[in-house]
């Protein structure tokens, strides 16, 4: 017995919705078409509601229905069957229009919409050839009429249950549209009532009577259509429709401000959303609210019997309204979860911009001291194989080359070690030009390096700690080469004038194009060192006012050159004065 019940099931939900809507108008045509008073119809009727049940498009089939609905479906079919009257059986029909005339523009498939089209058209035909004329006492209905109606209109259902709709569409749900079935219920409600007062004041004909009232109804319409949009300075019935559903949506539209506005000033993501959840109770339908997020949880308000509950992304929401909750109402509140969903996450991936900022800053001052401290101690390391290799005789010049060089690099060390205290904006701390070119052949004085100017101006300075980063980084690069190959000359080129010019060139092999890419503007992989040395002095560089390029990238002459930019210049003439 449950097997056939659920076989049974299976047969009926998988059945086309048209097949339902077929059978239901075809029932209703049995039960009109020859009279409404014999048994025969009221049965005819009854089964007609029960399809109708079947098809419409008010509940879902697979929900269970509720007690307050049950009585209202049990009210309508005892009214149906023990009431029927022609009155009864045109409103009836003109619900049956509404509700099939506002599904054929929702159709997607263009036969479901043909089927609704022509169960429209059946409605409508019924309607005004057959019900409206037994409204009038003593009217007469043609016999030709009466044959068109009872054997020809019945094709109609036929015809619809035949429609074939095309496999994988047929569980397609429908969508009732209550603002076009109200106002086509409006409509034909409008229509019968004015054929009908027509013709009882003016004792003519229906069929002129029915003419008259479509004039006048296409004459409204027209009229209506016309004011609907604006026309000589007139702002249109169009735009005082949308103006005041536009006020309808005013709570949410200033909620959506006041996050906003909380997204602007409120910096942590926690306390973010608690205030945007607080002003969320202020909106009219909302009497309290719970959330779990992904550090925080807690309630807001009050709680009632009416609960939604939503999701997106780390953050639940429940919401308890103070009424129950309406399809329009349910999709309001997930639009507001997603709203604040999406401000929520921007919340929390500035955290994490923030965050990796932090550690990006931590990363590149590291990395700029720990290229300071390799340097000093590549200086030292130039001055111990200096004592090591010197004879008796070369005391005096190794006395005079430390006392030059260890105040540098104590000096350098003790910057290095400030800026590790307390890290601050880069500034143009200017030193002798020509001490610091003398300073540089002297810590490099390897036979593979030359070095060439055009005579340094007295008086002339650069920024020395700039020019000792770039100067250290490259020529160390260069010695490096010249370790893994033979015969590599290395030359240093040094010019005074427009804040200073530095030169750096050895003749080794061409800097691959896809380092030579990245080699200056971002970090590089590197078997010797970070492989960011030359992307933080360019850096430093342009923070500095200066350019650091490769000039040339060819096999045999590889130069990098440090030159000042236009308003380091300005900057240094001005410091000068």
């Amino acid at each position: 017995m449950t097997e056939t019940r659920e076989k049974i099931e299976r047969q009926l939900t998988g059945a086309h919705p048209q097949w339902w809507l077929g059978a239901m108008l075809l029932t209703l045509h049995y039960a009109l078409a020859w009279g409404i008073d014999s048994w025969t119809a009221r049965a005819m009727l009854l089964a007609h509601f029960g399809l109708f049940l079947m098809w419409q498009p008010i509940w879902r089939g697979e929900r269970s229905i509720a007690p307050r609905h049950a009585v209202l479906v049990l009210s309508i079919g005892l009214l149906l069957v023990a009431w029927n009257n022609w009155w009864l059986m045109a409103v009836w029909l003109a619900v049956l229009f509404a509700l099939i005339g506002g599904n054929v523009l929702g159709s997607q498939q263009p036969r479901q919409r043909l089927a609704a089209t022509m169960a429209a058209l059946y409605l409508l035909s019924i309607l005004l050839m057959w019900v409206v004329p037994q409204l009038f006492a003593g009217q007469r209905v043609d016999p030709v009429l009466t044959m068109l109606v009872q054997y020809g209109l019945q094709v109609l259902p036929v015809l619809i249950i035949f429609v074939r709709i095309p496999q994988g569409s047929k569980s397609a749900p429908l969508a009732m549209d209550l603002f076009y079935s109200l106002m086509l219920f409006l409509l034909v409600t409008g229509l019968v009532l004015g054929s009908f007062v027509v013709k009882e004041v003016s004792h003519g004909d229906y069929p002129v009577a029915l003419a008259q009232s479509l004039i006048v109804m296409a004459l409204i319409l027209i009229i209506l259509s016309w004011l609907w949009s604006p026309h000589n300075g007139f702002m249109g019935l169009g735009h005082l429709m949308s103006r005041y559903l536009m006020s309808l949506g005013m709570p949410f539209e200033r909620w959506v401000k006041g996050v906003a506005d909380l997204a602007e000033s409120e910096r942590d993501s926690s306390q973010f959303l608690s205030a945007a959840l607080d002003t969320m109770c202020e909106l009219p339908w909302v009497g309290g609210l719970s959330w779990r997020a992904r550090n925080s949880s807690g309630d807001v308000g009050g709680r009632s019997r009416f609960r939604a509950d939503y999701t997106f992304h780390d953050l639940s929401l429940t919401y308890y309204t103070k009424w129950a909750l309406s399809p329009a109402l349910l999709l309001h509140l997930k639009l507001l979860t997603q709203m604040l969903g999406h401000f929520y996450q921007a919340k929390l991936r500035e955290e994490v911009q923030r965050q990796n900022a932090y550690t990006q800053a931590i990363y590149e001052t590291g990395a700029r001291l720990t290229h300071d401290v390799k340097n000093l101690l590549q200086s030292l390391r130039s001055l111990c194989s200096a004592a090591e290799t010197s004879s008796a005789d070369e005391a005096a010049a190794l006395q005079a080359l430390i006392k030059r060089q260890l105040p540098q690099i104590a000096q350098r060390l003790s910057t290095t070690l400030e800026k590790l205290k307390a890290p601050q904006p880069e500034t143009v701390a200017q030193v002798d030009a020509a001490a610091w070119w003398e300073g540089l052949k002297q810590r490099y004085t390897r036979s593979e390096i030359t070095y060439a100017d055009d005579g340094v101006a007295e008086g002339s300075s650069v920024p020395g700690e700039l020019f000792d980063g770039v100067a250290e980084n490259l020529l160390q690069n260069a010695i490096a080469k010249a370790q893994q190959r033979d015969g590599l000359h290395i030359s240093v080129r040094f010019e005074a004038d427009a804040g200073g010019k530095l030169a750096v060139c050895d003749s080794g092999n061409a800097v691959p194009k896809a380092v030579a890419d990245r080699l200056l503007s971002a970090p590089v992989p590197s078997q010797t060192g970070l492989g960011i040395g030359l992307y933080q002095a360019a850096k430093q560089a342009e923070q500095l006012g200066y350019t650091l390029t490769l000039a040339h990238n060819e096999a045999g002459k590889v130069c990098f050159e440090l030159y000042a930019t236009r308003q380091a210049v300005g900057a240094t003439v001005a410091g000068q004065r």
